[in-house]
């Protein structure tokens, strides 16, 4: 089966609807599969439910369908970068089921691994675990939280082969291994792509059968969510005599 396609839009063709459940990779700015999630927005699909660890910021990544009112739900586990997020919750607009950090990467976890439920320590005697159901084991008390699995997840990649092996980069990789494997279908936007037998199988993150479809992005504007720089010092003054130093 032919898995790379010329374009997000036919990445993505046949698999978009009104209401389905979308897992988009990525955190904060880093490793979100930005050129499909613009698809997505020029596609006019509306009344999505996302599962992604943030929205992006105002007007990138998820924050373009956020403005574009086509997220009727957020399963995240923050959202404190983008305003319009903010702004759409506090106004009843928009629904947020918030989670744990690593609740939200364990739910997803164990989606991808046909787990439907699993019990953990984080959360119990707080808002997180109102109306869940608790147990108590050896002495110590526990939420249940309920696996994670979308319709379509969306995910970026540093290299991949033709094939779908995955291979991400640093921090990039953060929420895209465990979205890559709990959805009916992947589709990877890979900024680098080889051929077949290219790729040292030992690094591989995300083996091809989970991934459907591919688009090639070679280049793409990386933009940075928070920009810290710091003053430069002024210049050493020269060494006597003027040598060079």
């Amino acid at each position: 089966m032919k898995k790379v396609h010329p374009d997000p839009k036919a990445a993505l063709d046949g698999l978009l609807h009104d209401g389905m459940t979308i897992m988009a990779g990525g955190f904060g700015l880093c490793g979100i599969p930005d050129e499909l999630i613009a698809a997505i927005q020029a596609s006019g699909v509306k009344d999505l439910t996302v599962i992604s660890n943030n929205a992006g910021v105002d007007g990138v990544g998820l924050g373009k369908l956020l403005e574009t009112r086509q997220i009727r739900k957020m399963i995240s586990s923050y959202v404190g970068e983008n305003k319009e997020f903010a702004r759409q919750y506090l106004g009843g607009e928009l629904e947020i089921e918030f989670n744990p950090q690593g609740t939200l990467a364990e739910r997803i976890r164990a989606g991808g691994a046909g787990i439907p439920a699993f019990y953990t320590k984080t959360g119990y005697g707080t808002q997180v675990a109102e109306g869940k159901e608790t147990k108590e084991f050896d002495g110590h008390h526990y939420v249940m939280e309920r696996g994670l699995f979308a319709d379509l997840a969306i995910v970026h990649a540093y290299q991949g082969d033709t094939e779908g092996n995955l291979i991400y980069r640093k921090t990039a990789r953060n929420f895209n291994p465990m979205m890559a494997t709990a959805a009916k279908v992947t589709v990877a936007q890979v900024e680098h792509l080889v051929q077949p037998g290219e790729l040292d199988a030992d690094f591989i993150h995300t083996p091809g059968i989970f991934i459907k479809r591919i688009i090639h992005v070679p280049v793409r504007e990386k933009q940075i969510e928070q920009r810290t720089t710091r003053k430069r010092k002024d210049a050493a003054p020269a060494a006597a005599g003027g040598g060079a130093v």
